[in-house]
């Protein structure tokens, strides 16, 4: 009887109407009030293949982003370059560099820039084109400092300065970033909480001209896209040539709703690296699948990473990634 129930209740509970009941998107009603969405955006191909479910994980470069906390989880300096072919062709790229001053303390910074290429002007009189062309891009530079306070527990925080440009109007602005790691004590589980951008509300600077010769130079200040995560990450099975790392994680968005993120790694010998992740309840994107390989080189050690993030009605996102370890 109760398997005849739960084969009853496996098809309800999991088509889309009833999860919607069951999962209300609670938040959704924030959608669109804060600015500098560049933000959002993750970084790193090992990341993005797990579902973005990284910051009890962060034990690479790319956690100059995640959580700054994870620099001190790996032993050596590395450098990170990141390219990803966004939707809409939009092009985000990444460059990371972490160097360990001592046992205990780390230090990064980071470069993120947005771009698009220029895209016509248009009015209303002149719907086609004036024949003038503007662009969009979105830059930031980030410091990250990290320390070991125990053997379990780690600290870290980031200074960031975003630059957003839109043609003749800039917006700029200071954020900052602050994240925790705990070893638990039990087997490989470790949990992790992270605050990104955190800051004072932005508007853009300029004037602009409209029909009419009517000048603007008023402009409406956002949110930064500020977020909450929390992590918990463990190792189900571990050999010396084998392992799964697998991880969730809790996102709270100031302008959606909460989600959920999970992903698993398998790692061969730590040669060659198979990655899947899903996210629920996050508009748009679904799976993502990725992959990854060491080489080693003669001056450092190079992995190579890429990964595919599928939106359901965007296409896809691909991110390509290079890390080199000294």
């Amino acid at each position: 009887m109760k398997k005849i129930f739960l084969i009853i209740l496996f098809p309800i509970l999991f088509n889309n109407n009833s999860f919607a009941q069951l999962f209300p998107t609670l938040g959704g009603q924030r959608a669109g009030i804060s600015t500098a969405q560049f933000l959002k955006i993750g970084v790193g191909s090992r990341a993005s293949s797990l579902g973005d479910a990284f910051v009890a994980v962060a034990n690479d470069v790319s956690a100059l982003y995640w959580n700054p906390a994870g620099l001190v989880q790996f032993d050596n300096d590395q450098i990170m370059f990141s390219h990803n072919i966004w939707v809409v062709d939009i092009n985000h790229d990444f460059l990371g560099a972490v160097y360990h001053l001592d046992a205990t303390n780390a230090f990064g910074i980071a470069l993120t820039s947005l771009s698009t290429q220029d895209m016509p002007v248009t009015t209303e009189v002149s719907p086609f084109g004036t024949g003038e062309y503007f662009g969009y891009g979105d830059i930031a530079v980030a410091v990250t400092y990290s320390r070991k306070m125990t053997d379990k527990f780690s600290f870290g925080g980031t200074v960031r300065y975003i630059e957003e440009t839109l043609d003749k109007l800039k917006m700029r602005g200071v954020m900052i970033d602050l994240g925790t790691y705990y070893w638990t004590g039990l087997g490989t589980t470790r949990f992790a909480v992270a605050v990104s951008n955190f800051g004072n509300q932005l508007a853009p600077d300029g004037k602009v001209v409209l029909i009419g010769k009517r000048e603007k130079s008023d402009w409406q200040a956002f949110s930064p896209p500020t977020i909450f995560r929390i992590g918990f990450a463990f190792e189900p099975y571990q050999t010396d040539d084998n392992k799964i790392t697998t991880s969730i994680q809790l996102n709270h968005p100031n302008d959606n709703s909460e989600n959920v993120s999970t992903g698993v790694e398998y790692s061969w010998k730590n040669i060659i690296f198979l990655r899947g992740g899903y996210k629920f309840n996050v508009d748009e994107q679904n799976y993502t699948l990725g992959l990854g390989v060491n080489i080693p080189i003669r001056i450092a050690q190079c992995t190579v990473d890429y990964s595919f993030s599928n939106f359901e009605k965007l296409g896809s996102a691909q991110r390509f990634s290079i890390i080199l370890g000294f």
